[in-house]
């Protein structure tokens, strides 16, 4: 079994579970230390602070000299400070250590989805990818915070108050220790009852959300021009209504449970007053332990109200770390590559002439088909020769094009320089073969980041060198230079200035051979002729392979291949 890297916490592929993640984001005893320490203490002089002011305000009204007071007066002042003070340590502890661990845990989860993306996970929508990737990532770090640390310190503090109630009454402090048990048990059963159903599935609703709401604000021009806008918001509020009567059903719940434990705590001092009372009228107990003994029932209470919310807690939890886990998969899919256990010894050294990649009854198929999507296809590519792959949709030219990049694994045998593609990392190969997909990535940014991507060494100068060899440099200088945004997504440019773009940064990435997928896909065809001509000048000195469904003038390459159903045709 492979070790991967999590962050910095090494885990097993097995580990890739709703348990696994849960573990992954609990932090080390270490770090959580503090903030349990902080915790129990915080609730400790909740409890001293209420039996000390009791103690005070009886013994006051006896009116003894003031030297008798004194320490009481201190303590409360200590107290009621100290306090304060430990509860904002221990949510700045608590913090910290949750946020460091979820940081770990956010790497980690970016370096699996890196090591199956992008085929290895077309199951999941993006927008729901990303409510898992970002929300359900945060809910966890609610599990040392809102969990496990705070039922740590009220399970100390309880006991310990409840054991020091004894010392004055036993029979009172059990029946103290007797009506909290019953308390929280009846809180957290309230809370199942009333919000199991809404916590379960509150965090798929909120992905859902997401996915809607992403959908409509990017695909809001297509929606408005086929008059679906409307349609598209009112599926966006039938969303939000379904998150607002979860999130309503689990505040309902945790006000309940709050409300039955508070019910409890006022039992629990009408019994400690009855049980008391014999023993303050006989004269065992004096007045200001009596008041003692009645009022620190309910500070023990507040400190208790901390552990039904864990319930509620532990279960949002859970549900996030099964989104996250289902995200990320415990092993690549059937028909994605695997990292290489070891640096391997072969290196990729592209000859200058003959082929510099091989296909040989090659195979590949996509993650959950039901058949290959490619069959026994014989290819080869020559230094600085171009290829046209035709083929109608559907043929499987984009997975000979992902199989190239070693997005999808394959059966027989691919080599590049040489050596067969397998023992390499497929970063490795990434490094000497680029992709210009037919819908370029462009982040929202100005023209410049979305070039510095590719090589973030470059100069103004390089930048501008290369833009002009893509044929937009004139159109940059217009527009303002290389700070000029281009939008969300590349809403502000043409699909042909998007495909100059994607291919000036695949030439500032130097790759030698480059893989064009539909290039002229968004162009209209009466751009779609001089645009591939100029795009196929600027990679001049580059082996290219070129995907497209359309007609190429045989000028601009040195042979044609046909894909029908998977297979090679002229080759």
């Amino acid at each position: 079994m492979r070790s991967c890297e999590w962050g910095r916490t090494p885990v097993s592929d097995a580990s890739i579970s709703a348990g696994g993640v849960l573990r992954l984001a609990l932090p080390s005893a270490r770090r959580l230390l503090p903030s349990i320490i902080a915790g129990v203490f915080s609730g400790a002089f909740t409890i001293g602070l209420a039996a000390c002011a009791a103690w005070l305000i009886v013994r006051a009204s006896e009116q003894p000299p003031i030297l008798y007071l004194s320490m009481a007066v201190v303590g409360v002042r200590a107290f009621a400070i100290g306090r304060g003070v430990l509860r904002y340590l221990e949510r700045l502890s608590g913090h910290d250590a949750a946020f460091r661990q979820l940081g770990d845990l956010r790497v980690g989860v970016y370096e699996r989805l890196v090591a199956v993306a992008p085929d290895g996970v077309r199951g999941i929508r993006r927008g729901d990818l990303l409510s898992r990737l970002v929300g359900d990532v945060d809910e966890l770090q609610n599990l040392p915070v809102r969990v496990v640390q705070p039922l740590a310190s009220a399970v100390v503090v309880v006991v310990g108050a409840a054991v020091s109630l004894a010392f004055l009454d036993i029979g009172a402090a059990i029946t103290v220790l007797v009506l909290l048990v019953l308390g929280v048990g009846v809180s957290v059963l309230l809370q199942l009852a009333v919000a199991a159903r809404a916590e379960r599935v509150l965090a798929p609703l909120r992905g859902e959300l997401g996915e809607r709401l992403l959908e409509h604000v990017s695909r809001f021009d297509v929606l408005t021009a086929f008059g679906a806008a409307a349609a598209s918001r009112e599926a966006v509020e039938a969303a939000g209504g379904r998150v607002q009567r979860a999130s309503t059903r689990v505040a309902l719940a945790a006000g309940l449970s709050a409300a039955a434990l508070s019910v409890a705590g006022g039992v629990a001092v009408l019994l400690a007053v009855l049980l008391a009372g014999p023993s303050a009228s006989s004269g065992l107990l004096d007045g200001p332990g009596f008041a003692v003994l009645v009022l620190v029932p309910l500070a023990i209470f507040e400190v208790a109200a901390t552990i039904p919310a864990v319930a509620g807690a532990w279960r949002l939890a859970r549900v996030s770390a099964e989104r996250v886990a289902t995200a990320v998969p415990a092993e690549a899919p059937a028909g994605i590559p695997r990292p290489v256990d070891a640096p391997s010894s072969a290196v990729v050294a592209l000859p200058s002439h003959g082929p510099v990649l091989e296909l040989t009854g090659a195979g590949a198929h996509w993650p959950s088909a039901s058949g290959p999507a490619l069959t026994d296809v014989d290819f080869a590519l020559d230094a600085n020769e171009r290829v046209l792959v035709r083929g109608a949709s559907g043929a499987g030219k984009s997975t000979l094009a992902h199989v190239l990049v070693r997005f999808l694994d394959y059966t027989g045998s691919y080599r590049v320089g040489g050596v067969e593609a397998n023992r390499l990392d497929p970063d490795e190969v990434r490094r000497s073969i680029g992709l210009c997909e037919q819908q370029p990535w462009l982040f929202d940014d100005s023209i410049r980041q979305n070039l510095l991507f590719a090589r973030d060494t470059s100069t103004d100068d390089d930048l501008w060198t290369v833009l002009d060899r893509v044929g937009l440099a004139e159109w940059a200088r217009a527009r303002g230079g290389l700070d000029v945004s281009v939008g969300d997504h590349g809403a502000l440019v043409s699909g042909g200035q998007a495909q100059r773009l994607s291919l000036a940064r695949a030439l500032l990435a130097d790759f030698p051979i480059l893989v064009l997928d539909e290039p002229t896909a968004n162009v209209d065809a009466e751009r779609s002729a001089s645009l591939l001509r100029e795009l196929l000048d600027a990679a001049r000195g580059r082996s290219v392979v070129l995907v497209s469904h359309t007609d190429v003038d045989a000028e601009l390459i040195d042979r044609t291949v046909t894909i029908d159903g998977g297979r090679l045709v002229g080759a």
